[in-house]
């Protein structure tokens, strides 16, 4: 455990790519197995403990400590494992070793429900804060150290020299501790075998589309297709099961059973998920109520129904098509539709263009179809794992812009949580300000700092870690699209919200008014 507690310190305070990949090189070939598939595993969130929740580490630090300095430092930290770490009071004389990662996971396992409470208090005991840390946030769950899944196999590949696509070719067939990968990394072994089962393969990504690439297009190299406002999914169904992958490589068929029941062929598939009612693509909003869900209710299967719009056949049966060209995989995608007729799926159209200005006229009337841009995608590209600049461009349409009042700020999480990161901004409904989102982006590191001050000095309530502040400062709030919403006070919902600029200058009462939101709705 004091290893771990290591590595996440340092991954927690270490901000830069490289450096995160260094640490995580360093572990791999540092610890023993089964330490470091557990360490992997709980990074990548890929560590479930079924017994330990949230609420029981809660209940052991109140019953250790007084409550009203609990909930007073909670507050002051921001972060609740980490509260737990710094106020827990150690037993005197206690001076058993440390337990180590695999113990501690192996026991939390094996141990009834009714003993946890003694184990991990005994454990809190025997580690330092640092030690604790760590401990809590297994416990808690979400280490947030800033460690995608995709960082930690790239961390794999480079301490291996194992290409990175491969790896993610056997990843979602192995599982923690992840004895077959390390093996088979290290030549111990060979290459695990997901042969049959409903593996997820890496997605070719898009680069922005800037002035500069768009003036260098030649347009008869190109297909263009809409950029659809849903989730990225890939679709695989075998002898060996079917299962929902989002772009990063998550698990989400338990949230869309109706599509899942509709994969009886063999072939993995590219597309995008969205709610489709009478043949109209609804707000994203109404997709989002679906995610992040393990299971749905009768109730949500009929009020939001899902459909993949189809964009690639990446295998078909047991042949690989992904080093193929778009055109000849599009062409086999457009066959397969029309012979298997798949459930709850429909192909994405091409969009037809004889220039690029005249798919910059397509691409201008996106907002009012509700779609968020343009792909482009080279006739002659092969399907590439990772981003590959100059083989597929997105082109999304430009965004919206209001001046919103800020009125509560909460504090961050992981290297954030010393900072009040989190906004909520609203706009004027007659007299009153009602709020229409949250952001907790797009601000730079020095705007960080002016706005976690500002909150500090023109708080006027507080709500455990939420503070309300003083109706004074106006922000600059960039965001996708607008939507109805029943959550919102307001009635809004924004898309993909940021802080665009800090409007010290500007006066809160010329902030835009709740009309003028609504009216963005149409664009």
């Amino acid at each position: 455990m004091p290893a771990f507690a290591t590595l996440l310190e340092r991954l927690l305070f270490t901000p830069g790519r490289l450096a995160k990949l260094a640490l995580l090189r360093q572990w791999f070939a540092s610890q023993p197995d089964p330490e470091r598939g557990i360490g992997l595993a709980a990074l990548t969130d890929e560590l479930v403990l079924r017994v330990a929740k949230p609420a029981l580490l809660r209940e052991i630090v109140a019953a250790r400590t007084d409550p009203e300095l609990l909930r007073m430092s909670r507050d002051y930290v921001g972060d609740f494992a980490e509260t737990a770490a710094l106020i827990w009071p150690t037993r005197p004389g206690v001076n058993a070793p440390p337990p180590g990662l695999t113990e501690v996971v192996d026991a939390m396992e094996a141990a009834p429900k009714a003993e946890l409470p003694a184990l991990i208090a005994d454990w809190m005991d025997r580690l330092d804060a640092s030690g604790r840390i760590a401990l809590a946030k297994l416990v808690t769950g979400g280490l947030r150290v800033g460690v995608s899944g995709r960082l930690a196999r790239v961390a794999l590949a480079e301490w291996s020299s194992v290409d990175v696509g491969e790896i993610e070719e056997v990843w979602h067939g192995v599982t923690p501790p992840y004895a077959s990968l390390f093996a088979w990394l290290e030549g111990r072994a060979p290459r695990p075998d997901a042969a049959g089962q409903p593996v997820f393969r890496p997605l070719m990504l898009a680069h922005p589309l800037e002035a500069n690439d768009l003036a260098a297009l030649q347009h008869e190299a190109w297909r263009a297709e809409w950029k659809w406002d849903g989730i990225r999914v890939q679709v695989v169904a075998g002898p060996g099961g079917a299962r929902l992958f989002s772009r990063g490589g998550e698990d989400v068929s338990g949230a869309f059973p109706e599509i899942v029941a509709g994969l009886g062929f063999n072939a993995v598939l590219d597309g995008e998920l969205l709610v489709v009612r009478d043949g109209e693509v609804a707000p994203f909003g109404d997709l989002q109520q679906r995610l992040n869900r393990k299971t749905v209710t009768p109730k949500m299967l009929r009020e939001s129904p899902a459909e993949v719009r189809l964009y690639d056949l990446l295998i078909e049966g047991e042949e690989d098509l992904r080093m193929l060209s778009f055109d000849a995989r599009r062409a086999r995608l457009e066959a397969f539709f029309a012979r298997e007729a798949p459930a709850r799926m429909a192909l994405s159209p091409l969009i037809a263009f004889g220039s690029i200005a005249q798919l910059a006229a397509v691409r201008d009337g996106a907002r009012a179809a509700s779609i968020e841009g343009l792909m482009l995608k080279r006739g002659d590209s092969a399907y590439v794992a990772g981003r590959q600049k100059g083989l597929w461009w997105k082109w999304k349409r430009d965004p919206l812009s209001i001046d919103a009042v800020l009125m509560y700020a909460q504090r961050g999480s992981g290297k954030r949580s010393s900072f009040y990161s989190d906004y909520t901004f609203g706009v004027w409904r007659g007299e009153e300000l009602v709020p229409v989102g949250k952001a907790y982006s797009g601000f730079t590191d020095a705007e960080l700092v002016f706005l976690d001050r500002w909150v500090r000095n023109h708080t006027t309530a507080r709500f455990g870690p939420v503070r309300e502040v003083e109706k004074g400062l106006v922000l600059e709030v960039a965001f996708d699209a607008a939507q109805r919403s029943s959550r919102h006070r307001s009635g809004v919902a924004l898309r993909f919200p940021r802080i665009a600029r800090i409007r010290s200058d500007k006066p809160v009462e010329e902030a835009d008014r709740l009309e003028s939101v609504e009216a963005l709705i149409a664009e």
